[in-house]
């Protein structure tokens, strides 16, 4: 009994590292749309947050303010394979959005290329917590100005598919 156990939780670690592989390598973008952080954070957002995966595994989410201007992200937060990011808020006419900019890993690991932007839509309603990404497929991964990031997302606001699919996290009280 106790060998199953042990045998599924080293499959799940396997699975969750190839996760978090594939999040690392999956940064979106090349150019920040914040080079200076200016708008203060939204505490709201600061605390641990979690959710169940599609595989049944809780994830944590970790948001530490790093200043009045930046966020520290911290996701899967209390992992092996954690990984690290600065976020900070950008705001154009029609939205407010999240840059996070992943600088490593707990292994410690840098980035791999020079992809480490990734935008995030946000909302807190009580204890829950949406997230939504912004779409490669919509906004181009081969923009190559903060500019054209920022016109392109523009161009798209009322485009259902300028995010990806939500992913909803609860607040844990400690």
């Amino acid at each position: 009994m106790k060998h199953a156990y042990l045998k599924s939780l080293k499959i799940k670690r396997i699975i969750l590292t190839c996760i978090v592989g594939m999040l690392m390598a999956g940064c979106d973008y090349t150019v920040p749309l914040v080079r200076m952080p200016e708008v203060a954070i939204d505490t709201d957002l600061i605390g641990k947050w979690e959710r169940t995966a599609k595989g049944g595994e809780v994830e944590s989410l970790l948001v530490l303010p790093l200043s009045k201007v930046e966020y520290l992200v911290v996701f899967p937060a209390g992992e092996k394979n954690e990984m690290f990011a600065k976020g900070c808020l950008w705001s154009n006419d029609s939205r407010t959005l999240i840059q996070l900019d992943w600088i490593g890993t707990a292994q410690p690991k840098l980035p791999e290329n020079d992809r480490t932007f990734q935008y995030v839509s946000s909302s807190v309603e009580g204890n829950t917590l949406t997230l939504r990404l912004l779409n490669p497929d919509v906004v181009s991964k081969d923009i190559v100005s903060s500019e054209a990031l920022a016109q392109a997302i523009a161009d798209n606001k009322d485009n259902p598919k300028l995010f990806r699919e939500e992913m909803i996290f609860q607040k844990v009280n400690n």
